[in-house]
């Protein structure tokens, strides 16, 4: 990354560390888009099973890899401040962090999650397939933390190109197990959509390998020495990490579970309406990538300006981050709206869950919008290491306004499932606000300081 002096420069600089991030996005969750579309192939009970699986995984996932992306803003500032020397003892400890994580969700998981599968009204075989299907990918999770942290680390430096590369590497890889696990092709087992957190796991495995082979070998990032020194473990820069990366990682869990705890609240509703509504959030979160990869870029830009002192730079590279995802939403939401029903039949060949999966779609293109606001905001914040208040209005906006007015809409009035969805889209549009009245709080004060300074 470089100082730069013109609109056209940022514009240039901006898209060079977005596009290789997005396509990274986009790659990862197809992963979890292929465990979904191929489970669903399979039967609507599989597809139903993952979905309950993914409701539980996912915010937990993003949740607490949401606090290693402090390992971004972090990197980022050391060395727009000239202060490279400390950056590998910063990346190990996130690694250690890392492991630290995963292994405390795994003895979670171990006691938690057969009484929440038990406390469910599903079926026994929809709750069976959910079950193994997070054990599955749980043999994957020591490696995805320690990718995330190496790939925060990558990005941090603007080589977002190396993160683009690896993970579309691991995308055929990804598909293959799916295919032979699932439906038990060759010398494998028919494991139907347990099969998909098994590849899911593999996948995990060789994108981690393949991350510190690049980190250890390959210039710039072979010139920190990651693996070069066994730090040992430091307390006091895991509290600067979690003091940066808790807010964030909260502020993840809070918008990604409230998509997860409507996904449970639909267990109530037939097996037909969960695959529905699970393929129509399928296919909204693989739209979303477009938003967070944008906030994610904002995160590495902001960060490196902020750490220079180029206060005004950071705000125009802010107010472009947020333009762009919001040009983009209303292009892809009229697609959305155009193309809804072909986007459906992606997911099954049941004309009941098509059906239904058209109708949650045109609901989606709504939060879209509202999503292109806040997740931009949210990764500028990030850039400036405001976090907790950001964190305090994800809770409110999507648990205290979103969720309850779904629950109502749902259960009290006639749109059923589809008041949920009405909710979220409440719940996203309050954060967006709340969100944006922050930054620029923030905005003022960094000016302020700036001006005092000079």
């Amino acid at each position: 990354m470089r100082q730069t002096n013109s609109m056209t420069e940022k514009m240039k600089q901006f898209s060079i560390i977005l596009v290789p991030i997005l396509v990274t996005q986009l790659g990862m969750f197809s992963m979890t888009f292929f465990d979904t579309v191929m489970s669903g192939k399979y039967s609507s009970t599989d597809l139903a099973g993952v979905a309950i699986g993914s409701s539980l995984w996912v915010p937990v996932f993003t949740g607490l890899s949401g606090i290693l992306l402090a390992i971004t803003p972090i990197v980022a500032q050391l060395i727009g401040g000239n202060r490279e020397k400390e950056v590998p003892f910063s990346v190990v400890q996130g690694i250690y962090a890392g492991i630290f994580l995963a292994v405390l969700i795994l003895i979670i998981g171990a006691f938690a999650l057969d009484p929440i599968l038990n406390g469910m009204n599903i079926e026994n075989r929809v709750r069976y397939i959910a079950r193994e299907y997070l054990v599955a990918l749980s043999f994957g999770m020591i490696p995805l933390f320690i990718y995330n942290v190496l790939r925060s680390f990558i990005d941090a430096l603007g080589m977002t190109r190396v993160s683009m590369v690896i993970t579309l590497l691991s995308l055929p890889i990804n598909v293959f197990f799916n295919y032979v696990l699932i439906f038990g092709e060759w010398v494998f087992p028919e494991l139907g959509g347990v099969g998909s957190g098994y590849a899911s796991a593999i996948t995990y495995w060789i994108i981690s390998f393949i991350a510190a082979w690049v980190v250890h070998q390959n210039r710039p990032f072979a010139k920190y020495y990651i693996f070069r020194k066994l730090h040992p473990i430091s307390f006091s820069k895991w509290k600067e990490i979690f003091a940066i990366g808790v807010p964030i990682g909260l502020s993840i869990f809070f918008e990604v579970s409230i998509f997860s705890a409507v996904t449970l609240f639909m267990s109530n509703y037939s097996t037909a309406i969960i695959a529905a509504h699970q393929a129509a959030i399928n296919f909204a979160s693989f739209l979303y990538m477009i938003p967070l990869s944008i906030s994610m870029a904002l995160t590495i830009v902001v960060g490196f300006e902020v750490g220079a002192k180029r206060i005004e730079d950071a705000k125009i590279y802010s107010l472009m981050g947020i333009l762009t995802a919001i040009g983009l939403a209303l292009a892809y939401g009229v697609g959305l709206m155009v193309f809804k029903e072909p986007v459906s039949s992606i997911y099954t060949d049941d004309p009941e869950v098509i059906s239904l999966i058209s109708h949650f779609l045109l609901y989606a293109v709504f939060f879209q919008l509202s999503d292109a606001i806040q997740a931009p905001v949210q990764g500028a914040l990030r850039g400036y290491k405001d976090v907790n208040v950001t964190f305090i209005m994800a809770l409110i906006s999507y648990w205290v306004i979103g969720l309850p007015f779904g629950y109502i809409l749902a259960n009290y009035t006639d749109f059923g499932p589809y008041g949920y969805w009405i909710g979220l889209t409440t719940g996203l549009t309050a954060g967006a606000i709340t969100l944006s009245v922050r930054l620029i709080q923030i905005q003022r004060k960094s000016r302020d300081i700036a001006d005092k300074i000079s």
